[in-house]
């Protein structure tokens, strides 16, 4: 598995307007493939410490990995070993 570097994840810090409106870096979203029109899901920390951002689309394929995943795991397990 490959050790995750918390620097290469961090792109800043953001100030939120009156609003609530704030803006993503543009490093962050050139690292992530955001561009203007992109849907994006926000989620809330467990303990109320911030908020997670994901694309709609980026959830998706990660969501579709695991179901094969899942799948192949259960394949397997119905065979004789």
């Amino acid at each position: 598995m490959q050790e995750i570097n918390l620097k290469q994840l961090f792109y800043g810090a953001v100030t939120m307007g009156e609003r609530g409106q704030v803006v993503v870096p543009a490093e962050a979203r050139k690292a992530c493939g955001m561009e203007p029109g992109d849907k994006l899901l926000v989620f809330g920390h467990p303990l109320r410490g911030g908020l997670f951002l994901a694309k709609v689309d980026s959830l998706q394929e990660v969501l579709a990995d695991i179901q094969r995943y899942v799948s192949a795991v259960h394949e397997n397990a119905d065979e004789p070993g």
